[in-house]
């Protein structure tokens, strides 16, 4: 057993936080048959029929050096957290920009940094669209809470065309805490609403610090909560009566405008 804070330990926690758990047989294939994805680890199902795809996917783990566990079908649910619709597959796949918030502020940084903090994103396309947009666009990181917002899962793999398995996603366990976190570390938080009287256009021409921005739910927008820390609001314009923009469309033009 590692001891905490030792190399070994502090080497198996910034593994297992770099890793994200993808569940049910097409989703589990197409990670395994993507040679640019590391999977650590392949979980089956004890109580699975033989099938030619589950053999298939066997058959890449080991090629791939992944460790193979069979398990019972309850433990299998809770490996998976959706027993509904894993199929009996999982499998936890190695994502390069994935890290916990603290260690990414804990980190050298060169130049000026843009982050989107996500306060309930709860539609998993929005979050996999908004996900492509920022990895697009250059952001440097994605902070998520697994408070509140949909889950890095299938879905949202699938809405944002594979690129959430590269993307800077910096995780946290209360959103709050984290963006207060990132304050202390010379970071200017923003938040995005209609009720700004700052323009995105404005707050981003000629700004030399590090930013924050933050995208609320996509029917109550930011939170009390979290509109409490910002040091501003910021809205973007709108004609012809349009009263707001998807999520994922916000995400974009933060990321190519604020440059």
């Amino acid at each position: 057993m590692s001891v905490p804070d030792s190399p070994e330990f502090k080497d198996r926690k910034a593994l297992f936080d770099r890793m994200i758990t993808v569940y049910g047989r097409n989703p589990v294939l197409e990670a395994l048959e993507d040679p640019n994805l590391e999977c650590f680890r392949l979980h089956l199902a004890d109580s699975n029929k033989p099938a030619a795809v589950l053999q298939k996917m066997q058959e890449l783990a080991v090629q791939r050096g992944a460790e193979v566990c069979f398990h019972g079908k309850r433990e299998l649910s809770r490996i998976s957290r959706n027993g509904k619709q894993d199929q009996g597959v999982a499998a936890d796949i190695v994502c390069p920009g994935f890290r916990q918030l603290e260690q990414y502020l804990e980190l050298p940084r060169q130049g000026r940094q843009r982050l989107l903090a996500l306060d309930g994103i709860s539609n998993p396309q929005n979050l996999g669209m908004l996900v492509r947009s920022a990895v697009a666009g250059g952001i440097n990181g994605i902070v998520w809470s697994a408070r509140g917002n949909a889950e890095l899962g299938p879905l949202a793999i699938k809405a944002s065309t594979g690129t959430l398995y590269r993307a800077p996603i910096l995780r946290c366990e209360n959103l709050g805490k984290g963006l207060a976190a990132c304050q202390a570390a010379g970071f200017a938080i923003r938040v995005l609403g209609a009720e700004g009287s700052t323009s995105l256009l404005d707050a981003a021409t000629g700004d030399t610090g590090s930013v924050v921005y933050v995208l609320g739910n996509e029917t109550r927008g930011v939170s009390a909560e979290i509109r409490q820390l910002a040091d501003a609001t910021v809205s973007i314009p709108m004609a012809s009566g349009v009263e707001s923009l998807n999520v994922a469309v916000t995400a974009a033009l933060i990321a190519y405008l604020d440059r």
